[in-house]
C-alpha cells in the first residue's frame, strides 16, 4: 500500500515536470511504482527520498532568495 502511494507522489512529480499534465504521470508513476517494489525496502526509500527532495525544493522556491 505504501509503495502504491509513493509510486503516485513519484508519478505527480514526473508530470509536474512536464508541465501538460495528462496520463503520462500515472503511467510513469505505475511503472516506478512495479520497480520500486522489485528494489524492495531500498527501492521505497529511493522512491520517497525522491519525492522528499522535490518537495523540499519547491519550498525553498517558494521562500525566496533569503528564506524570509
Amino acid at each position: 500500500m505504501i509503495g502504491k502511494i509513493i509510486g503516485a507522489l513519484v508519478g505527480r512529480e514526473i508530470d509536474r515536470g512536464d508541465g501538460s499534465g495528462g496520463a503520462k504521470g500515472a503511467l510513469l508513476g505505475m511503472a516506478a511504482a512495479g520497480g520500486l517494489r522489485r528494489l524492495g525496502p531500498l527501492g521505497m526509500l529511493l522512491g520517497g527520498g525522491y519525492v522528499a527532495k522535490k518537495a523540499y525544493d519547491r519550498r525553498k522556491a517558494s521562500r525566496g532568495p533569503r528564506g524570509y
